[in-house]
C-alpha cells in the first residue's frame, strides 16, 4: 500500500519536474494545468521575497556566518539537481587529497534514513554527524548516509565523509575530531551558516536555468543574478560550444573564471560482480534502463551516443529507494524483451538491494570529468582554484 502511494506521488513529482525544466515544456497544458501552474508561479514569488531577505540578513551581518579557520571550498549550483556536481566533488576531493591535504567533504545526505520530522524537532539530544567515511573505513550505507555521500565515499578512501544537516557542526567535527585542514561543501551555494573561502557554481550547458522561473514554478534556486557571488564557475555537460552561455554568465558576473567540462563516460561496472567491461562493448547491443535521477534523458541520450540500442526505459523520481521487486521487475521486463544488459547509473547502484544471480546482467556506467576549455586538466584547476590567494571580489549593491 504504502509503495503504491509513494509510486504515486512520484509519478506526480516527475510530471511536475518534466513541465517546469525546460523553457516551453509548460506551454498547451489544459486548463487545470494552467491553474496549478499560476497557483505554483504565486509561491515562486513569495520564495524569491524569502530568499533575497534571507541573503540580505546574511549579507548585513543579521544572520551569522560561521569560519572554521580552515579552507571551506564550496561547490554548489543555482538550480535544483541535474547539474553533475557529484563527478565535480569527487575529483576536487581527489586532486586535494594528493596535494596533501587532509580532506572531509561535508553533504547534507539528501533523503537520507532519519527519524520522523516531529520526533527532531522535540529531542533535547544533540546527535553527532553521521560518518559515512573516517578516511579508512566505509561506515554507513547508502540508506543511512544518502546516495551521493555513499557513492563519494566508496571512491575516495583517504576522504571522510560526514552528513548533517548543520554542515557549521559536521565542519568543526571534521577539523576537531579528524585534523581535517580542507572542507568541501558539497551543495553548498545556498548554505550561508558556514563561511565559504571558494565559491564553485556549475551551470548545466545543457539546461542552465530552466524556463527562469524559482522553485516550484521553476527549477531555479535563487535569482540568476545571483551568480555574481560565485568565484569560478564549471559550464556542465559542454559540447565545447558554449559562446551563448559563456557571454551570459559573463554579463552577471564580471570577475569569476569559467570553466567548461564534460561528462565523460569510462567504462561499465557489474553492479553485482565489479566486472569491467569496455564502453565499445554498447555497440549494437540492445539494453534497458534504470534511473531514478533527475534528468534521465541525459544519461539515456549518452547511451544512444554510444551506439547502444535503448529498447526501454525504466523511470523513477530523484533518490527513489528501490526495493527487491522493482528491481525483479526491469529484470524480467528485459529477459522477455531480450535485451542484452539493463544499464544504470552510479548514483542509482547504490541504492539497489543485493542479488545473487540476475537472468540480465546489470551495469552502471561510470563517468568523469574532463575539461574542455579554462585550464589544461583538472589538477591545474584545482591547484589555480585551491592553492592561489583569493581575490577581492567587486562590491554588489
Amino acid at each position: 500500500m504504502r509503495k503504491t502511494r509513494v509510486r504515486r506521488i512520484e509519478r506526480i513529482e516527475r510530471y511536475l519536474v518534466r513541465i517546469i525544466q525546460q523553457e516551453g515544456a509548460d506551454l498547451g497544458h489544459p486548463l487545470p494545468i494552467r491553474l496549478l501552474l499560476a497557483f505554483l508561479k504565486g509561491i515562486s514569488l513569495v520564495f524569491r521575497m524569502i530568499v533575497a531577505i534571507r541573503l540580505f540578513f546574511y549579507r548585513t551581518g543579521v544572520l551569522r556566518r560561521y569560519p572554521l579557520g580552515c579552507q571551506v571550498i564550496s561547490v554548489g549550483n543555482i538550480t535544483a539537481g541535474g547539474t553533475g556536481k557529484t563527478p565535480v566533488v569527487e575529483i576536487f576531493a581527489r586532486e586535494l587529497l594528493k596535494a596533501g591535504r587532509k580532506v572531509a567533504i561535508l553533504s547534507r545526505g539528501y533523503r537520507k534514513k532519519e527519524a520522523p520530522w516531529y520526533q527532531r524537532m522535540f529531542s533535547e539530544k544533540i546527535e553527532p554527524p553521521r560518518v559515512v567515511s573516517d578516511g579508512k573505513h566505509l561506515l554507513l550505507d547508502s540508506e543511512m548516509g544518502g546516495d551521493e555521500p555513499y557513492m563519494l565515499a566508496s571512491n575516495l578512501p583517504g576522504v571522510v565523509v560526514l552528513v548533517d544537516r548543520n554542515r557549521v557542526k559536521s565542519g568543526r567535527y571534521a577539523v576537531k575530531k579528524f585534523g581535517c585542514d580542507t572542507l568541501i561543501l558539497d551543495d553548498g551555494f545556498q548554505y550561508q551558516k558556514l563561511q565559504h573561502r571558494l565559491e564553485i557554481v556549475l551551470v548545466d550547458k545543457t539546461n542552465p536555468f530552466g524556463n527562469g522561473n524559482l522553485l516550484p514554478r521553476g527549477v531555479l534556486r535563487e535569482p540568476v543574478k545571483n551568480l555574481k557571488r560565485g568565484d569560478f564557475i564549471f559550464i556542465t555537460k559542454s559540447d565545447g560550444h558554449s559562446e551563448e552561455l559563456r557571454k551570459r554568465i559573463r554579463e552577471l558576473n564580471d570577475h569569476a573564471e569559467i570553466i567548461e567540462c564534460c561528462h565523460q563516460p569510462r567504462y561499465l561496472q557489474d553492479v553485482y560482480t565489479g566486472q569491467h567491461l569496455p564502453l565499445e562493448w554498447l555497440q549494437g547491443k540492445t539494453v534497458t534502463t534504470l534511473s531514478g535521477i533527475a534528468v534521465p534523458q541525459s544519461f539515456e541520450n549518452s547511451l544512444r551516443r554510444m551506439g547502444a540500442k535503448v529498447i526501454y526505459c525504466e523511470r523513477y523520481a530523484d533518490h527513489h529507494r528501490y526495493c527487491a521487486q522493482e528491481i525483479l521487475n526491469i529484470l524480467n521486463k528485459s529477459s522477455d524483451l531480450h535485451a542484452h544488459a539493463v544499464l544504470t547509473t552510479e548514483k542509482d547502484a547504490v541504492r539497489f538491494p543485493h542479488f545473487e544471480s540476475t537472468p540480465v546482467p546489470v551495469y552502471y556506467l561510470r563517468v568523469d570529468i574532463e575539461i574542455l576549455e579554462g585550464a589544461e586538466n583538472f589538477r591545474d584547476a584545482v591547484s589555480h582554484i585551491c592553492f592561489h590567494r583569493k581575490r577581492e571580489k567587486p562590491s554588489h549593491a
